[in-house]
């Protein structure tokens, strides 16, 4: 079987659309991580990613009565963009049934390369339907996204390329994992040339259909698919796929959503190119695989899949990397109800940088906070801070690992308090250095109480804060010089409407 597989790789027809991508070497991950770490950049391929490759090579081989009846598939993601610039070179009508929830940038990506979007259903079951119904319907091709022996020789070419790029040592190539068609045909080629080298498959670990696969001995449908990595957000491995993948991959590594986000960030570090959580799997698995084996000196090769990410995506993808990195603490801290508590955390947080610091007034008694901290996986791990937080007195509850807290509670610590009277609400900037926030607390002092505050770093200059202070009226006119003090801009924000209407 390997060996039809490479044939039909070497006799691929991809190249009147694709290009052959650079392996380029990823320097500051390599140092940290003491291998070598190789990025094969399909980001780079005119549709950036690797799909234009497997629906070129099975459209140029369709017959003249196939292409002259047009072509159909089914897809929210990259194939669909391929399989429009891939019909359009060959000129070919191409139909691209799409869901109505499919975000706009992919809708006019396959429009602008030619092909005709048809949008049908809310979810890709019943816009897969709809594709299939149209085969029956309208006489055309139907183009599979990954389960085609010809899709899959195509996108072996990848791995044809790595071969002849890096003709040294490899220790293993990783490659991301959706239906499987990337991996089979880099799995089929690499085994079939180079046995010795391990194929390791990488999925999110809520969409591991290859590995659950493996498990079980047969395909299984997963229950529940996770989205955040949208490009291989697939319930079930292909037919074909999985023929080859059963035999010749030597393992698949799953991956966190923070995991991925530091793997972006990686990527971003060494490339100064954004890809799609699909496409930084790789360099994830990567990651998790050297820290398992304690691996030096290795040679790895990661394939960087896609870069058609959203742009609004990167809002979370930023948030995520540090906590993906083990760079960043989310706790939630009990600290009594008085002047000078948020001083005495910010002494017992030490030299650590405070990232984020949530607070609303809670009753007379006691406070609860919900605190970023910076924190180094080797040099000074999160465990060591809770456990020196509790140490001194204060109650903690590690939040870094809670999905709910980091998605929603984060932004929606407050509301409104009936305890609190006489709050003056203040915004701030002040230059962002480390420490920054406490020599803030420090000259605000004690004075009065601090019944609301919000800070947040975000890797700019200026540190921004809003903070309730609960002033008696007979002492408002010293306000102003004690903030003056302080040397920091502000503005009072007392009578601002958003505050009245959900804080005050």
């Amino acid at each position: 079987m390997l060996e039809q597989y490479v044939k039909k790789t070497l006799t691929s027809r991809v190249y009147d659309v694709a290009v052959e991508t650079p392996l380029q070497p990823a320097r500051q991950l390599s140092e940290r991580l003491g291998s070598q770490i190789l990025l094969k950049r399909e980001d780079l391929q005119p549709v950036y990613s690797f799909k234009i490759r497997g629906a070129y090579n099975k459209l140029a081989q369709l017959s003249p009565e196939e292409l002259a009846r047009g072509v159909v598939t089914a897809s929210a993601g990259n194939h669909a963009q391929g399989l429009a610039l891939a019909a359009k070179h060959l000129g070919v009508k191409a139909t691209i049934v799409m869901p109505r929830t499919t975000p706009e940038l992919k809708v006019q990506g396959v429009r602008s390369r030619g092909g005709k979007v048809v949008l049908h259903g809310d979810a890709f079951p019943e816009a897969l339907a709809h594709s299939l119904k149209l085969v029956e319907e309208k006489g055309y091709t139907y183009i599979h996204p990954y389960d085609d022996p010809l899709v899959i020789a195509g996108q072996g070419t990848v791995a044809m390329e790595v071969l002849r790029q890096h003709q040294g040592h490899i220790d293993a190539i990783f490659v991301p994992v959706g239906g499987g068609g990337l991996i089979a045909g880099i799995a089929a080629y690499v085994k079939y040339l180079r046995p010795e080298i391990k194929v390791i498959g990488v999925e999110p670990d809520d969409s591991n259909c290859l590995q659950a696969a493996l498990a079980a001995g047969e395909r299984v449908v997963l229950p529940t698919v996770g989205l955040f990595a949208d490009g291989v957000a697939v319930a079930q491995i292909g037919q074909h796929t999985f023929d080859i993948c059963k035999d010749h991959v030597d393992e698949v590594i799953t991956v966190s959503t923070d995991e991925i986000c530091a793997a972006i960030k990686d990527i971003y570090d060494d490339t100064r190119s954004i890809t799609e959580p699909a496409g930084a799997l790789a360099v994830a698995g990567i990651k998790k695989y050297v820290e398992r084996e304690g691996a030096k000196g290795a040679v790895l090769v990661g394939i960087d899949s896609g870069a058609n990410v959203n742009f609004d995506r990167l809002r979370h993808v930023a948030e995520r990397a540090e906590l993906g990195e083990k760079r960043e603490a989310i706790i939630a801290v009990t600290i009594p109800e008085q002047p000078g508590s948020f001083k005495a955390f910010c002494e017992a947080v030490g030299k650590r940088q405070i990232t984020e610091f949530n607070y609303r007034y809670h009753t007379d008694r006691e406070a609860h906070i919900f605190v970023g901290v910076q924190t180094h996986p080797e040099n000074d791990p999160r465990q060591a801070l809770v456990e020196g937080l509790r140490a001194q007195g204060f109650p903690v509850l590690d939040l870094t690992d809670n999905e709910l807290a980091k998605l929603h509670i984060r932004h929606m610590v407050g509301g409104h308090s009936a305890g609190v009277s006489n709050e003056m609400v203040l915004r701030f900037e002040f230059p962002e250095r480390p420490g920054a926030l406490f020599n803030f607390l420090q000259k605000l002092g004690g004075r009065w109480n601090i019944s609301m505050f919000h800070y947040r770093n975000h890797g700019a200059a200026d540190g921004r804060v809003v903070a309730g202070l609960q002033v008696p009226d007979d002492e408002r006119h010293l306000v102003p010089a004690a903030l003056d003090a302080i040397g920091y801009p502000y503005w009072d924000e007392s009578e601002n409407p958003a505050y009245r209407l959900f804080l005050g």
